[in-house]
């Protein structure tokens, strides 16, 4: 017989955001995902079955072990060994590194050791309806321990609030980097690239109330917190990488072009009108829709590709943004991953075309972007998926904790503006940084430039 979950339905209280956060503080699972998507939040917990990909293959852990060496198609070998998973009605959370870009094709000349895939079907999984939770486990001892931390008083909020300036840090390296870029574009290179720093934060963080805080402080399209084979985060998306229906209907979500997002309204007007009269926005975000479109039409029906949505202004917590939807159906023989290779990684944090963006990136960026502009996904049997881009985020890996934002850099960028737009980019995150210890002189956080 195939393993089941067993599963129930409670009403709890309304506040989904505080109850995943204390599923996750909890201790119940070292490994877990706690994802909000467009229908409220889910937690996933434990490992039922685990997939990775590295260089050297596909791995699946489940009833026993499947392997399945680089053969150069590595999504399509995600697609079977997840077909392989006989739980009925399963539905897998994850990430993918940015670094996956360069190796979907098959290319292993830019990849490391590092890990470029990381899915797990979890033990124990609860989804947060209107006031209802569907709580699901692999066994009745799970499904009793879920069941009674969802019964438990919510944890008070903890911590004091850091406050940072992001401006102070490596702004000379930097700004160099975006006037080599805007060389390489006036040379006919490429069009566009996004080019990030990195802002080391030095003491100890407490990731699930800097969650908390952070997204009742932000707007995201998404948001999630994880620690699923040793890298963490807590992030606030501004855009899906890509949607995808049962029935194959297939979404992105291109947003480039930015200003800020002030406490005041009239001069968030004042900005939104700039924003959207300003040709260099314009034309940066005209040109990752039409990327948008082309990718989505090599993998669906002739005449299936529209854009539902152009150029609207999107609140996302220090910022607003031009966004625009992109929507295809996809064409018979493809399926999921296909529709996720195709995107895979968002236009607006790689660049146009995306192979000089490439070279770019790796040429004038100080790391490995790791999980920075990647996605944090879900995605189930049916093939639906849900995968946001992964940007707004702080992070923390074998003892570092770092912030990460980039800006669009084409033609006619400066390098004070493009500095300027990534500092408001930080301040999604930065602004809500909470210290792991609330006691005394312990909510003082220094960033490292």
């Amino acid at each position: 017989m195939s393993p089941f979950y067993v599963e129930t339905r409670i009403e709890l209280a309304p506040d989904q955001l505080a109850l995943a956060a204390s599923l996750a503080e909890s201790g119940l699972h070292d490994d877990y995902v706690v994802y909000e998507g467009p229908d409220g939040w889910s937690y996933a917990g434990g490992t039922l079955a685990e997939l990775t990909l590295d260089r050297t293959g596909a791995r699946l852990t489940y009833q026993g072990e499947q392997f399945l060496p680089w053969d150069g198609k590595p999504l399509q070998q995600i697609q079977t060994l997840l077909d392989s998973v006989s739980i009925e009605g399963w539905r897998a959370y994850g990430w993918a590194a940015f670094e996956l870009s360069y190796a979907k094709d098959g290319v292993l000349d830019h990849i490391g050791e590092e890990r470029l895939l990381h899915l797990v079907v979890p033990r124990t999984e609860i989804r947060f309806g209107d006031g209802t939770a569907l709580v699901r486990s692999a066994d009745s001892a799970g499904l009793t321990a879920a069941l009674e931390l969802l019964r438990t008083p919510l944890r008070p909020a903890a911590g004091k609030l850091a406050h940072i300036d992001v401006r102070g840090f490596d702004k000379t390296d930097y700004r160099s980097s975006v006037e080599s870029a805007v060389a390489e574009i006036h040379d006919n290179k490429l069009q566009k690239v996004i080019l990030s720093r990195v802002v080391d934060v030095e003491g100890d963080i407490d990731l699930v109330e800097t969650y908390v805080q952070g997204r009742r402080g932000n707007t995201p399209a998404r948001s999630f917190l994880l620690n699923l084979g040793g890298v963490e985060a807590a992030g606030f998306s501004p855009e899906t990488v890509v949607e995808v229906e049962a029935g194959g209907r297939v979404y992105s979500q291109p947003l480039a072009g930015t200003r800020a997002l002030t406490k005041d309204p009239q001069r968030n007007r004042e900005l939104r009108e700039n924003l959207l009269s300003d040709p260099k926005e314009i034309y940066e975000h005209a040109i990752s829709v039409k990327v948008g479109t082309d990718e989505l039409t090599d993998v669906s029906e002739a005449g299936s590709v529209e854009v539902p949505e152009f150029m609207a202004v999107k609140e996302r917590g220090s910022v607003q943004h031009l966004a625009s939807r992109v929507a295809g159906q996809l064409a018979e023989g493809f399926r999921t991953w296909d529709a996720f290779g195709a995107v895979f990684p968002a236009v607006t944090a790689s660049g146009v075309p995306k192979a000089a963006a490439y070279d770019v990136i790796r040429q004038y960026e100080p790391e490995a972007r790791g999980l920075y502009s990647g996605a944090v996904l879900i995605t189930d049997q049916s093939g639906e998926m849900d995968a946001a881009l992964v940007l707004r985020s702080v992070y923390r890996q074998g003892g570092r904790t770092w912030l990460r934002a980039g800006a669009g850099i084409v033609g006619q960028s400066t390098a004070a503006r493009e500095f300027e737009e990534t500092s408001e980019k930080l301040e999604s995150v930065s602004r809500f940084l909470v210290a792991a210890d609330s006691g005394a002189g312990a909510a003082v956080i220094r960033l490292a430039g």
